[in-house]
């Protein structure tokens, strides 16, 4: 599934599209309906109830160049919560990574 990898190059991007979020939601093996679906970085929501909110694109590409963010997903399916840490795939990542060999 190359979901993941997307999303990871829209963090580097900064791409601040809420459809490779949304999409990496859809692939969670989680089950919910869009139209429960919210989305934030840090404070900016990008969706609610399933729909881009009308945010500002300069506000959220803003977010993602910092050096550490929040990504929020809600599904509004439950309480339950999770926690997962990740990284981009910078230019420096993929230079360390194939760079030797184990």
């Amino acid at each position: 599934n190359a979901y993941p990898m997307l999303r990871k190059t829209a963090l580097f991007g900064p791409d601040p599209t809420c459809g490779r979020i949304a999409c990496a939601a859809g692939y969670a093996g989680v089950p919910f309906e869009p139209d429960g679906l919210a989305i934030w970085l840090d404070d900016v929501q990008l969706v609610a109830k399933g729909m881009p909110t009308g945010y500002q694109e300069a506000d959220a590409a803003a977010v993602m160049k910092r050096e550490s963010f929040t990504v929020r997903v809600a599904l509004g399916a439950g309480s339950g919560t999770a926690v997962f840490w990740t990284s981009d795939l910078s230019h420096g990542y993929v230079t360390i990574n194939a760079d030797y060999r184990t």
